[in-house]
C-alpha cells in the first residue's frame, strides 16, 4: 500500500541507519513527542538500527496518558448520574480513577457507551432527548477539530442535552515546559506529524530558536522515524537548530485551515494540569464562553474535584522522559494492561504498554 509499505522498506531503513552512523560523532538525546512514534520504535526495534551514541527519549505524546487523575474522576462522577449517557472512545474506559474506572461505572449500571466519533454522541443525544449526553473529548490538537465540530453540529440541530467534557492538550507548550525544566537532557525533538497536519508548524520556530534545538516534524512508519532522527542528528552535528518537515507528504506549514477555523470558533486556550507533570500555562483548549452551554465541566459542576496521583505509578517521570517503563517497580507485575496502575499501561499509545507488548527491557 502506497505510503505504508514503502515507509516500511527494510533496504531504505538500512540505508538511513548507515547515514545516521556515518554522521554521528558524539552522544545525542532525541525525544519523540508522540506515543504512536514510540510504538513504532518499539515494534520495529528502531533503536537497534541506531549508533549507541543516540538515545531516544519517550515524551508525553499520549493524550490518554497525560489526562490528569482528577479529570478521570470528573468523568466518573458525571457518568454515574442516572440522567446521563456518557460516551467516550474505548481507550478512556479502562483508565483508572482514584477509586474505579468508567467500565466499573458501566458494570454498576451507569449508561456508559463506547463510540467511534463524537458525531455518534450527537446522534445519541438527538435520539434520547430525556437524557443528558456527554462526550469525553480527550486528545491533542489532532482530535480537537472533530470534537469542536460536534459542538457546532449540536448547536445547529438545536440540541440542549449534549455537552463535552473537554481535556484537550497542546504540544508546543509541553515542549517549552520540558526544555525549561532543570537539567533537561533533550537535544532535539521529533514533532508529532498528525498534530502538525492540523496545526502546521509555525509554532515550533520560536521554540527552536529559544532553546537552540532542532525540531523535525516526523511521520509514524519506521523509515519516517529513521529519517527524522537522521535530520535531527545532522543538524546537531552541524551546530544548527532549525525546524524541518520530514512528513511533507502530509504536513503543510500552514496546517489545515478549515480545521483551525473550527478550533478558533469553539475553543479558547487555557492553562491545564498534566498527569505527573503539573500545570503547564496555556497548554489546553477549553470551551469558549459563547458555547458554555456545551461545557460538561460547568453543567455538572465538577470543577472542584482535586485528587493526588497514585504514589506507586511513576507515569510523570516516564512522560517527561526521565525514566523508562522497566525502571518502575510495578512494571509487568502489579501493573499490566489487564490490571493497570496508570494510564501509560492502558493506552495503545502509552510507553508502558509499548514496552510490555514488545518485551523491551
Amino acid at each position: 500500500m502506497k505510503y505504508v509499505d514503502e515507509y516500511r522498506d527494510a533496504a531504505a531503513a538500512r540505508q538511513l541507519s548507515a547515514k545516521i552512523h556515518a554522521v554521528t560523532t558524539r552522544p545525542w538525546s532525541v525525544m519523540e513527542i508522540c506515543g504512536g512514534q514510540t510504538h513504532t520504535i518499539m515494534k520495529f526495534n528502531i533503536e537497534d538500527l541506531l549508533p549507541r551514541e543516540i538515545s531516544l527519549i519517550h515524551g508525553p505524546g499520549c493524550p490518554v496518558c497525560v489526562t490528569p487523575l482528577e479529570m478521570i474522576d470528573k468523568a466518573i462522577r458525571i457518568a454515574s448520574r442516572p440522567d446521563v449517557i456518557f460516551t467516550s472512545f474505548g481507550d478512556m474506559l479502562r483508565v483508572p480513577g482514584s477509586e474505579n474506572d468508567l467500565l466499573q461505572v458501566k458494570a454498576n449500571g451507569g449508561d456508559v457507551r463506547m463510540v467511534y466519533s463524537p458525531l455518534d454522541a450527537v446522534q445519541i443525544a438527538e435520539e434520547n432527548p430525556d437524557k443528558k449526553v456527554v462526550f469525553f473529548a480527550v486528545g491533542f490538537e489532532t482530535t480537537a477539530p472533530a470534537n469542536g465540530m460536534s459542538v457546532l453540529e449540536a448547536h445547529r440541530r438545536g440540541l440542549s442535552n449534549y455537552s463535552i467534557l473537554c481535556s484537550h492538550v497542546l504540544v508546543p507548550p509541553a515542549i517549552d515546559a520540558l526544555l525549561s525544566a532543570e537539567n533537561s537532557a533533550i537535544d532535539a525533538f521529533l514533532a508529532a506529524g498528525h498534530v502538525c497536519t492540523v496545526m502546521g508548524y509555525d509554532e515550533y520556530f520560536p521554540l527552536a530558536e529559544k532553546f537552540r534545538v532542532p525540531i523535525v516534524v516526523t511521520g509514524f512508519e519506521p523509515v519516517d522515524i529513521l529519517q527524522g532522527v537522521y535530520l535531527a542528528v545532522k543538524q546537531l552535528e552541524n551546530g544548527e537548530h532549525r525546524v524541518e518537515n520530514q512528513y511533507r507528504r502530509v504536513v503543510r506549514r500552514e496546517g489545515n485551515l478549515a480545521a483551525k477555523k473550527i478550533l478558533a470558533e469553539v475553543f479558547e486556550v487555557a492553562d491545564r494540569k498534566w498527569r505527573g507533570i503539573g500545570t503547564i500555562p496555556l497548554s489546553s483548549f477549553k470551551i469558549a464562553e459563547k458555547y458554555a452551554k456545551y461545557d460538561a465541566e460547568k453543567i455538572f459542576d465538577v470543577g472542584d474535584i482535586k485528587v493526588q496521583e497514585a504514589e506507586r505509578c511513576i507515569a510523570g517521570e516516564i512522560l517527561q522522559g526521565k525514566k523508562k517503563p522497566p525502571q518502575c517497580s510495578a512494571f509487568g507485575t502489579d501493573c499490566t494492561p489487564e490490571h493497570p496502575l496508570g494510564a501509560p499501561m492502558v493506552s495503545p499509545e502509552g510507553a508502558c504498554a509499548a514496552y510490555f507488548h514488545y518485551q523491551k527491557s
